[in-house]
């Protein structure tokens, strides 16, 4: 259910901005996207788990946080990475 650590490396590879980026707004919706998918299957099959539904609504809103954030500072950037994770927007 938790992402294993070869993909939060991958993760940050292919959505890094720098060499040394591990920590970037993209980098962090690109890892919170992937562990909300992981929540949404999950409780699909276990539809009373509502720990993890309250995890994954957490999650939610630190995403939409971190996307209100990146809109604010960078459109272009937030368009780029909405499209690239399919992530609708208002």
């Amino acid at each position: 259910m938790t992402l294993t650590k070869e993909e939060k490396s991958k993760l940050i590879e292919e959505y890094r901005l720098s060499d040394t980026d591990t920590g970037s707004s993209d980098v962090q919706i690109a890892i919170l996207t992937t562990r909300i998918t992981q929540l949404t299957e999950h409780l699909r099959i276990n539809k009373h788990d509502e720990s993890s539904r309250r995890g994954l609504l957490k999650l939610v809103g630190r995403r939409r946080r971190l996307l209100a954030y990146l809109r604010r500072k960078d459109y272009s950037r937030y368009l780029k990475i909405t499209e690239r994770l399919n992530i609708r927007r208002k």
